[in-house]
C-alpha cells in the first residue's frame, strides 16, 4: 500500500508535489491562526470582563464566518481560480489579526474575528480538492490525512509562539506579529502556485484508471449525508472542548504560558492522531477507527476533570490523538462518496456544516456552562459524542459497497 511521504517524494510530478506541500502549508497557517484564538479567550474574558457565553459567541463569530463562506469560495475558485481566491484569503485572515490588535471594544473585536474567519474560509475547499484531484483512491485517502496532519502542525506552532510572545510583550503586539506571518504567507503562496491556472489546477486526469473514474461517478446513495452528521457531532464536540480547555486549566491554576504549553501538547497529539488514524481508517476500515477515536474521545476528556495540572499536561496528547483522529477518516472519506465532478461542492459542504456545528456548539454549551458549571458542561460534550458509534455502524454497510468491484 502506498504511503504519503511515497507518493509525495517519490510517484508524483514536480508540480503536483509542489502544489501538495504548497496547500499543506497553507493548511497549516490557516489552522495555526484559528487556534491561536483559543489561546487569546481568557485575555478577552479578562480585559471585556465577558462570561462564557460572550465567549461562545466570540468564537462562533470567527468560526461561523469561516464555515458560511466555504462553498462560495468554492464556487468563486471555479469562477476566477482556486490561487487567486486562496492567496486573497490569506491575506485577509491576516488582516483579521492585525484588526484583532487594534480593537478596542467588543463590537471591533467582533468584526476582527468576522474578517479573520472571511479570510480563514477560503483554505479547507480549495486546498483539499488541489490534493484530491491530484490522487485517487487510497492514495487520495493517504494524502488527505497528510494535509490534515500538516494543518495540526499549525496548530502545535502557532498557538506556542503566540504565547511565548504575550509572556514577553502585550497580547495586541502579538496578534500584530501573527498577521504579518499570515500576509507573508500569502505571498509565498502565490509565488508557488503562480502557473496553476484555473482549468486544470493540479494535475493530468490520464494517469488516473479507468476503472477508479467509473466507480467515482456512482456512490452508494445516503452515504454522504450520514458523513456529513458524524462529522458535524465530532465537529461540535472538538470546538465546545477546546473552546473551554483553557478555563479548565485556568481553574487548575494555569496561567497563559502553562495554557499555552497546553494547547501545543494536545495539538501535538492531534497531529499524530491525524497522521496515524487517516493511514488506519484505510486499512482498518471507517467503523473501527471511528469506534477506537470517538470511544477515546469521550474517555480521557472524562478523566481528564479530576487531574491535578501536572498530570493534565501528560494526558492532553493522548486526548488529542482521540479528539483529532476521527476528522482524517471523514474528511478522507468524502471522495469515496461523492461523484468525481462534484468533489470541490462536497467539500464545501462538508466544511460548511463541520465548521458551523463548531461555532455554534461554543454557545449553546457557554449558556450550559453559566448555569451549570465547567465540569458538568464538560462531562456532556464527552456523552454527546458517543451519538457518533451507532451512526458510523450505519455508514460501515454503505462503504463496504462500495468498495465492492
Amino acid at each position: 500500500m502506498t504511503s504519503a511521504s511515497t507518493i509525495s517524494f517519490d510517484t508524483a510530478k514536480p508540480r503536483r508535489l509542489r502544489v501538495f506541500l504548497t496547500a499543506c502549508g497553507a493548511h497549516a497557517l490557516h489552522d495555526g491562526l484559528t487556534d491561536t484564538l483559543y489561546v487569546l479567550l481568557p485575555i478577552f474574558q479578562a480585559v471585556f470582563g465577558i462570561n462564557y457565553a460572550a465567549i461562545g459567541v466570540l468564537r462562533a463569530l470567527y468560526a461561523g464566518s469561516m464555515a458560511g463562506l466555504q462553498v462560495p469560495s468554492a464556487a468563486l475558485a471555479r469562477r476566477v481560480g482556486p490561487v487567486g481566491v486562496l492567496v486573497i484569503g490569506t491575506a485577509i485572515a491576516g488582516a483579521g489579526y492585525l484588526c484583532l490588535g487594534a480593537a478596542g471594544g467588543l463590537v471591533m473585536l467582533g468584526l476582527a474575528l468576522v474578517l479573520g474567519g472571511i479570510g480563514s474560509s477560503t483554505q479547507h475547499p480549495i486546498a483539499s480538492s488541489l490534493i484530491a484531484s491530484a490522487y485517487e483512491g487510497q492514495r487520495s485517502r493517504d494524502a488527505l490525512g497528510t494535509y490534515n496532519f500538516a494543518g495540526d502542525l499549525g496548530k502545535v506552532a502557532l498557538p506556542a509562539l503566540a504565547a511565548c510572545l504575550i509572556a514577553l510583550i502585550s497580547w495586541r503586539a502579538t496578534t500584530a506579529i501573527v498577521g504579518a506571518v499570515a500576509l507573508a504567507g500569502a505571498a509565498a503562496i502565490m509565488l508557488a502556485l503562480r502557473d496553476v491556472s484555473p482549468q486544470s489546477p493540479v494535475a493530468d486526469r490520464n494517469d488516473t484508471a479507468p476503472d477508479t473514474v467509473r466507480r467515482a461517478s456512482s456512490k452508494p446513495k445516503g452515504g454522504f449525508p450520514l458523513l456529513l452528521v458524524i462529522g458535524i457531532v465530532d465537529s461540535a464536540t472538538r470546538m465546545s472542548f477546546l473552546t473551554f480547555l483553557p478555563f479548565l486549566l485556568k481553574a487548575k491554576g494555569a496561567g497563559i504560558p502553562e495554557i499555552g504549553v497546553a494547547l501545543s501538547l494536545l495539538f501535538a497529539g492531534g497531529a499524530a492522531g491525524k497522521l496515524v488514524c487517516g493511514f488506519l481508517g484505510g486499512r482498518l476500515g471507517v467503523l473501527p477507527t471511528v469506534l477506537i477515536t470517538e470511544g477515546g474521545t469521550a474517555l480521557t476528556i472524562m478523566a481528564l476533570l479530576p487531574l491535578p495540572l501536572s498530570a493534565a499536561f501528560f494526558l492532553l496528547p493522548v486526548v488529542g490523538v482521540a479528539l483529532n483522529g476521527t476528522s482524517s477518516v471523514l474528511y478522507g472519506t468524502v471522495p469515496e462518496l461523492v461523484p468525481t465532478e462534484k468533489r470541490e461542492t462536497a467539500f464545501g459542504v462538508f466544511y460548511t456544516a463541520t465548521i458551523g456545528a463548531g461555532a455554534l456548539s461554543p454557545i449553546v454549551y457557554g449558556f450550559f456552562g453559566d448555569a451549570n458549571g465547567l465540569s458538568t458542561t464538560t462531562l456532556v460534550i464527552a456523552a454527546v459524542v458517543l451519538v457518533t458509534l451507532p451512526l458510523a455502524w450505519l455508514l460501515n454497510p454503505m462503504l463496504e459497497a462500495d468498495d465492492t468491484p
